[in-house]
């Protein structure tokens, strides 16, 4: 799976009950906060003490395609944090460079993927999925690949604030995802660098910026953080003042924090993910319709 104006101001995401809730304005700013240190620790004095990377090659039962993952991880004290890849894109020195290396540095890297591994684990070693910092812990049953699959989607599409009938721009193409979204009755177009066909057939396209005027709500995955194509997207929410949805196992404790700013709500999914493992699991819900800090700044989406 891979995936494809103005930012708002720092008022628009605005700061709701406890320090977990505070928002940033854009991504670009998340980075600048977290490096002066206003989420808790110095940036420059935690440190990386495990790198990995986790590949895999996934076809569910029952499907006729599959696909194939490679996830960039990072270890900043208890917390992990991730980023999607290209399979294959990242040299084998890689997590060897990150290793030993603080939060501070890594945040300035070259290469995208590993400051977003890198924000995301200090994020949620600042900032962890807790009812206290806005998240709304949704359990997963254990089962199948596929089943487990189904029910992390299902989860996913609780957050998408479309109307009946209304069309969905997808940025990220997961089978399981349309499926859900087809359960709901809402149509979608959908999107991917990689193109291709979905399950049913549809052609997948490749330029999601393309299609942003055909769409009532965008449902998007946190790999867009790692290869560039994040912003837009959401600077096209903020403006339009449509629904953005993240589906994050990249970026699970970064999106929330851009809750308000154009995202109006994430399913966040930090490692270990729901394909590593047949037993019961969780994601945790920020913004859409729930109660809590983040829900309140969400406002709207249902």
């Amino acid at each position: 799976m891979s995936a494809a104006g103005a930012a708002g101001s720092a008022g628009s995401a605005g700061t709701v009950g406890t320090v977990g809730a505070v928002g940033a304005a854009s991504y670009a700013d998340l980075v600048e906060r977290a490096l002066r240190g206003e989420f808790g620790p110095d940036p420059r004095d935690r440190r990386v003490s495990v790198a990995f990377t986790t590949r895999q090659c996934v076809r569910h039962d029952g499907r006729g395609g599959g696909y194939r993952n490679e996830v960039l991880s990072l270890r900043v004290a208890e917390a992990v944090g991730s980023c999607a890849v290209e399979p294959g894109a990242l040299a084998d020195t890689t997590v060897e460079e990150c290793v030993g290396a603080d939060v501070a540095r890594l945040l300035g890297h070259e290469l995208a993927p590993v400051r977003v591994a890198a924000l995301d684990a200090y994020l949620s070693h600042a900032l962890p999925h807790t009812p206290a910092n806005g998240a709304r812990p949704r359990p997963l049953p254990a089962g199948t690949s596929l089943e487990k699959s189904r029910a992390r989607a299902r989860a996913v599409a609780e957050l998408i604030g479309a109307p009946d009938g209304g069309t969905v721009l997808v940025v990220g193409v997961v089978n399981s995802l349309l499926e859900a979204l087809r359960a709901r009755g809402l149509g979608y177009v959908p999107c991917d660098l990689k193109g291709g066909t979905t399950e049913w057939g549809e052609p997948v396209h490749t330029d999601a910026l393309a299609h942003l005027d055909r769409c009532d709500a965008l449902l998007v995955s946190g790999m867009t953080l790692g290869n560039g194509t994040f912003e837009p997207l959401r600077e096209h929410a903020l403006r339009a003042g449509k629904p953005l949805v993240m589906f994050a196992q990249t970026g699970s404790a970064v999106l929330p924090r851009l809750i308000g700013a154009g995202v109006s709500a994430v399913c966040a999914e930090p490692y270990p993910f729901f394909w590593l493992d047949g037993g019961p699991g969780a994601v945790h819900h920020y913004g859409g319709s729930g109660s809590g800090p983040a829900g309140h700044l969400a406002g709207g989406v249902s």
